[in-house]
Parts: structure tokens; C-alpha cells; sequence
């Protein structure tokens, strides 16, 4: 019996309405990208293990797909070592590549390697898929694709301003209004766990407030405390809970707050200057809110963090994030430079979209017209229409079976009306003697009879 064909957990296949609508969300981000001065650049789907291992923590490290080595790569392990059956060290002797898991540590790895070549600061985007060895689940997946803009080689907080825009540009083009584009910065987080006595507890005392939304404030002091965080730490806490007004609001707060911290007083600092530019520049569609709660990878961040949010009326996690890393290209030799990124997330951005109805009818369309196929002289009458109409950028085509009766016909206009073709055209005898097209409107029906030119012209 022939095997049931079947894909990997994780992975997708997608029909041809799906890419459509993918492609062009990636093409526009891609557009905003080249207006605001990006460059492409692309990295090999796997790297070197050794590339990727040890970035991203342990249990990052366990969601890397290894390759294997190609021939007999058992032949060249020791047999004591195979006997042993520790999966540390033999791993590395008979795997030396890896799919790769994001793409910011082979963009770190491509800096250093052509810093030569590269004129700083410099501006990069990347549109690749990436792979995790996750748990497959609902809205996450092994294959993906990851949409990621950086620049490095610049501490100056116009960077983040102009990311700040280019949110808003993007999502504005899509017109998704109304999305949300939240900050933080990784500093006061620091200076807040100064100021509570809780600077040994800070991935603890982030990773907790972090979840304020999920499980509330009971609940954040809760696992506050059984992280070993004292309850006069979390009752200093208390006015972050109750944080509330614009941004300049809250960061005159923060700025009470944070009194005693130099380094929490820096962060609101960084933070103000992006909020005030933006004031005075003005967003399109998007808003700008401070969320203090906002922690992101707190190991990676060292300055602003970024997340967007849907529109309220659209349940989603975020659509996008990022933030200021002060030495990406430390962990391949390179340091001292600085840069910062965001990410889109193109997933999500498809399901917000579909589910608010903002895909253009456009896009799912690909050819406009269909030229029915009567016999071999009308076909060949046909061809010859379409291959001018497709010189003039006009998507054309010819159904490749001749209609010999009335049922190969509503064939023909079946096929057109699944694949959603706008328009038909008939072109017999008479049509051929006289030199013209019939062309029917398959949503209402309405036909007429054109000249080539007048044909043209209606499908343009």
C-alpha cells in the first residue's frame, strides 16, 4: 500500500490565497523598510553549530535542530563515547550545523565577519524563516518566518524614534489603525529593583511583573514572594500598580520614584526624549504608551524595549517587539558596539488581519481574465489576444481543454468562478471574422463585445 502522506509537527503547507495574503504583508514591511533606508541582506538557513550554541541560554539551546553529519558519522566516534550515551558530548561529534534559530545572532555573526565591508551605522533587514524544535501548539510553530530590522553602530536614541515610526508607518499601510506600541526601558527596571533592595532578584522580580496582565496583582506579589522578594520590597512596589495618565504623566512618576537610582533616572531620561520627539513629529494611526511592566528578554535588552499590541477589539499577543541591545556583536569578539531592533510578527499580523477583514480583494487575485477554449483555431485566436495582453502586464489565461460540448463549457466557467477570475472571455466564429472578444463579468453576468484596444483598456 502507497505511505499516507503526511507533513512534520510544527510545519504548514499553504494554499495559494495564503501566500498571497503573506506576501503582501512581507511586501509591505519591505517597502517601509527601503523608505526608511534599510538594506536587505540574507544568511544561510543552517550555521555552524558552534555559532549558535551557548547564545541563548539552556533552554534555548534544547530548541535547536541539529543536523547530522553527512556518511558514516557514527564510524568516527570513539566507542567509549558512544557507549556512554551522554547526549553533551557526543552531540558535537557527530552533528557540526544547525538550523538556525533566529535571525539576530547570524546577523551578529555576519557584522563581525564583514565589519570591513560594512559602512556604519549600519541598517539592516531580514525577511528568512527560522526553526525551533518547540512544542507545537496553537499560534506557535517549528518553521517560521521572522521579519527583523537593526541597526548597529550608533547609541543615538533618533534610532529608536525613527522605529517608533517605522511601527507606525507599517501598520498604518496596512491599515491597521489603532495598534498599540508600548515601552519600557530595561534601566529602570534595574533602578526600580535598586530602589526596593531587590538588585540580586532582578530576573525574578521582572519575569513576575511581567505577567501583571495575565494573573494580576495578587498574583504578581504572590510569585514575588516565593521568589524570595520581601514583602517591604513588594510594598514598595505598590505605586506601580496603580500606574495610570500619558506618557509624560507616568514618567514624572517614575521620576519620584526612582529618586535614588542614577541609573533608573537615565532610563526615564532615554525614554522621555523618544516620547517628546514623537509629540512634536506626531504617529500616523499608532499610539505611544509607557507600560513599566514591559521586561522582554531582559538578559539581551540593555536600553528601550518595544511591543505592539492589536487593536483592542482583536484578542492577540503582540505583534511585534525589540528593543536596544548595547553589545550584540560582544559574543563573536566584536565589542563595544551597540545597536537596536524590532521584529514584526507576520503570523499573528495575518490572523489580526483576516479577522478584521483588512486583506485588499486585490490580493487574492491573480488572474483577471480567462480566455474559453472553443477548438484549435479559437484557442489559437485566444493565445494570440493573450500574449499581447500579458506584454501589457494584463494576467491572462487560456483553459488548456477544448470545450466540445455545453458541460465542458460550464467547466470552463466553474474553474473561473472557483479560482475567483473577474472576467471570461468567448471568442467563436463570429467574434474571429469580425475581429473582437466577448467579455463577460462573472460576478454580474454583463457581457459585451470589444475590439482588442477597447478589451485592453477595460482590463487595465
Amino acid at each position: 500500500m502507497a505511505q499516507k502522506p503526511s507533513i512534520a509537527k510544527g510545519t504548514r503547507d499553504f494554499s495559494s490565497e495564503e501566500v498571497l495574503k503573506r506576501t503582501y504583508i512581507m511586501n509591505t514591511i519591505k517597502s517601509c523598510f527601503t523608505t526608511y533606508g534599510f538594506q536587505p541582506i540574507e544568511t544561510p538557513s543552517f550555521e555552524n553549530s558552534e555559532t549558535l550554541m551557548g547564545k541563548y541560554g539552556e533552554e534555548g539551546d534544547r530548541l535547536i535542530f541539529k543536523i547530522l553529519n553527512s556518511g558514516d558519522y557514527l564510524s568516527k566516534v570513539d566507542d567509549a563515547l558512544y557507549t556512554e550515551r551522554n547526549s553533551t558530548k557526543l552531540t558535537p561529534r557527530i552533528s557540526e550545523k544547525a538550523l538556525r534559530y533566529d535571525l539576530t545572532v547570524p546577523f551578529a555573526r555576519y557584522v563581525v565577519q564583514h565589519q570591513n565591508e560594512l559602512s556604519f551605522p549600519f541598517k539592516r533587514y531580514q525577511i528568512q524563516p527560522v526553526w525551533r524544535a518547540d512544542r507545537p501548539q496553537k499560534g506557535r510553530f517549528r518553521e517560521f518566518f521572522q521579519c527583523d530590522a537593526d541597526v548597529v553602530g550608533s547609541k543615538s536614541l533618533w534610532q529608536e524614534v525613527e522605529f517608533v515610526q517605522l511601527y507606525d508607518a507599517v501598520f498604518t499601510k496596512l491599515q491597521l489603525n489603532g495598534v498599540a506600541i508600548k515601552m519600557n526601558n530595561r534601566k529602570i527596571l534595574s533602578g526600580i529593583a535598586e530602589v526596593i533592595g531587590a538588585e540580586d532578584k532582578l530576573i525574578d522580580f521582572t519575569v513576575a511583573l511581567d505577567k501583571l496582565d495575565k494573573i494580576g496583582e495578587e498574583g504578581v506579589k504572590t510569585e514575588m514572594l516565593s521568589k524570595g522578594i520581601s514583602e517591604s520590597a513588594i510594598l514598595k512596589l505598590q505605586p506601580l500598580f496603580s500606574f495610570y495618565g500619558t506618557a509624560s504623566e507616568k514618567l514624572e512618576q517614575l521620576k519620584g520614584l526612582l529618586s535614588t537610582s542614577e541609573t533608573g533616572l537615565q532610563g526615564v531620561s532615554e525614554l522621555e526624549f523618544i516620547t517628546t520627539t514623537l509629540e512634536t513629529i506626531g504617529l500616523q494611526t499608532a499610539s505611544l504608551e509607557i507600560d513599566v511592566t514591559l521586561a522582554r528578554g531582559l538578559n539581551y535588552y540593555t536600553g528601550a524595549i518595544f511591543e505592539v499590541a492589536a487593536p483592542s477589539e482583536v484578542k492577540m499577543g503582540s505583534i511585534g517587539g525589540g528593543g536596544r541591545y548595547d553589545d550584540l556583536t560582544g559574543i563573536f569578539g566584536l565589542k563595544d558596539v551597540s545597536g537596536v531592533g524590532i521584529s514584526f510578527g507576520l503570523d499573528r499580523i495575518y490572523l489580526v488581519l483576516e479577522e478584521l477583514s483588512l486583506f485588499p480583494d486585490t490580493v487574492s487575485s491573480t488572474t483577471k481574465v480567462l480566455f474559453i477554449n472553443f477548438g484549435e483555431k479559437e484557442a489559437l485566436y485566444a493565445m494570440q489576444a493573450i500574449t499581447k495582453l500579458r506584454l501589457e502586464g494584463v494576467s491572462s489565461e487560456l483553459y488548456p481543454d477544448i470545450a466540445k460540448n455545453q458541460k465542458h463549457l460550464g467547466k470552463q466557467i466553474t474553474y473561473a468562478n472557483k479560482r475567483n477570475i473577474p472576467f471570461a472571455v468567448l471568442a467563436g466564429d463570429d467574434e474571429m471574422e469580425a475581429g473582437t472578444y466577448t467579455l463577460k463579468n462573472m460576478e454580474s453576468g454583463e457581457q459585451e463585445t470589444l475590439t482588442y484596444e477597447a478589451l485592453l483598456e477595460r482590463l487595465k
